[in-house]
């Protein structure tokens, strides 16, 4: 005899409006009444209870098995029997499976999880492999597999390949009109218009209760649940890893930045200071013949010598000759040139105040020559011992 399956919102004792918060609320209180632990003198009958309040409130919590529960209901209550022409193809009745009911426990025995889902999906493949007659064993449908089974080979293709499932029954027996009885070629291609619809409704119909339940099942695997929380782990490490990675590189980049402002300022530095001392150098061996930039022209001669200057471009304060206007014209502009310049100028006038004091005064050069210079001062004491 089957189970009776009872309504979720009888099972909580709920209005079907019944928002989440009042579901939760029930919930709670009938948790806390039909719990194992609460009933040791009739753990059993309060073990099935508690489980279908659990199922109850699993369903209903979730606004899209919800809606799925409303709108298949009363199939769902009934079994899928009794449904009149809507099961002429003899088709896997699924409703049943919507309902922990129909297992007993994770385990792989006659009525646990995996056991029971393996018979179903396995049923579900061998009533479309009689529409698939040139099948070869490479299309054949995923396994739902075992408790044991891994993810990447069992598992993780079975969901991929039944969330998506597409039957390939050809739904026949769902037309409603004998194309062999149309009286003219418009009233058939009107009835064949109307049996494709009919088709193709029961077909979608299908296909959405094989996907929904396995949503379904998806849900409650504990292998799924497993490997969920195995790669939110991995994440987690992941996250942290490459945080700490991003914290090092960063404390790096900042060592070196602050490593690389000390290195240039030094070198920097010695670069400046090698360059004045290489500039000194060059001034005391060969003066300072131009600031600006050379002339192509401003080069020794392949012997090392220096080629002859024009006679025209030559410097009489820095007793230098040039052979080019553009050399000499860069020379006179430069502050060694004209600091010789000014000194030039100011012996030149000192001169000239000295040849005027002479000629005024008549008092002797202050150099006249070797061994016969006398100071003004030295005459006016001999002056003084004459008299």
């Amino acid at each position: 005899m089957a189970t009776k399956i009872k309504c979720h919102y009888e099972v909580l004792g709920v209005e079907r409006n019944a928002d989440l918060d009042e579901l939760k609320k029930t919930y709670r209180k009938l948790a806390l009444k039909y719990h194992p632990d609460k009933n040791p003198d009739n753990v059993e009958e309060a073990t099935a209870q508690f489980r279908l309040v659990q199922q109850a409130y699993e369903v209903l919590s979730d606004p899209q098995e919800r809606a799925w529960y409303d709108k298949h209901r009363e199939a769902i209550l009934r079994g899928g029997l009794g449904g009149g022409d809507k099961y002429d193809d003899e088709s896997l009745d699924l409703f049943q499976y919507f309902n922990s009911t129909c297992y007993s426990g994770f385990g792989d025995d006659d009525k646990g999880f995996y056991a029971v889902y393996r018979k179903v999906f396995e049923t579900l493949a061998e009533e479309d492999y009689v529409y698939m007659p040139d099948r070869k064993k490479d299309e054949e449908f995923p396994k739902f597999g075992d408790p044991e089974s891994d993810y990447d080979e069992v598992v993780g293709p079975f969901y991929a390949f039944w969330s998506s499932f597409c039957t390939n029954k050809s739904y026949v027996w769902e037309e409603k009109y004998d194309t062999r009885e149309a009286p003219d070629r418009r009233c058939r291609r009107a009835m064949e218009s109307e049996n494709k619809k009919l088709r193709d409704a029961a077909r979608r119909e299908r296909n959405e209760e094989i996907r929904n339940l396995v949503a379904y099942v998806k849900k409650r695997d504990k292998r799924v649940q497993a490997y969920k929380k195995k790669l939110e782990e991995r994440h987690a490490e992941i996250e942290a890893k490459t945080k700490q990675k991003r914290e090092e590189e960063l404390r790096e980049r900042k060592k070196q930045l602050e490593n690389y402002k000390e290195a240039g300022w030094s070198a920097m530095s010695g670069l400046e200071k090698d360059l004045q001392q290489l500039e000194a150098h060059l001034d005391e061996h060969f003066g300072e013949v131009n600031d600006g930039p050379l002339d192509e022209n401003d080069e020794l001669c392949e012997n090392g010598e220096e080629e002859l200057y024009l006679d025209d471009l030559y410097c009489v304060a820095c007793n230098k000759s040039f052979k080019s206007d553009k050399a000499f014209s860069n020379h006179e502009k430069s502050r060694k040139h004209k600091e010789m310049v000014a000194i030039i100028a100011q012996e030149m006038q000192d001169e000239d105040q000295d040849r005027e004091a002479d000629e005024g005064g008549g008092e002797p050069s202050a150099d006249v020559g070797e061994g016969n210079s006398i100071s003004s001062s030295e005459e006016d004491t001999e002056g003084q011992k004459q008299k």
